[in-house]
């Protein structure tokens, strides 16, 4: 790092640490520090939607949200609280909680 002197393995980790956002929106100008978090990004501006629900046929911009969503057809609930037993089918509903 040029302001700090740490050492880096990785030029994706140093622009973590240093803020950089080399990772430009062409259509809005918004700057990414990873190269994926751009492409997912561009999604917004194109409305590609490649991520599909095979039981309802809705589709998401990220895997991560097509998997929250199938859990509403499953009722699977994998985050249990520790104090009280309650499950959620998220993790930010089991913090929240």
């Amino acid at each position: 790092c040029g302001e700090c002197g740490r050492g880096f393995s990785c030029r994706s980790t140093l622009r973590i640490h240093s803020e950089e956002r080399p990772f430009c929106c062409p259509d809005c100008g918004m700057g990414f520090k990873l190269k994926s978090h751009l492409i997912t990004h561009r999604r917004i501006h194109s409305g590609e939607r490649p991520y599909e629900c095979g039981e309802c046929g809705m589709s998401f911009l990220q895997s991560s949200n097509l998997i929250s969503h199938q859990r509403t057809h499953t009722m699977e609930r994998p985050c249990e609280c520790g104090e009280c037993g309650k499950s959620f089918s998220q993790k930010s509903l089991l913090i929240h909680h």
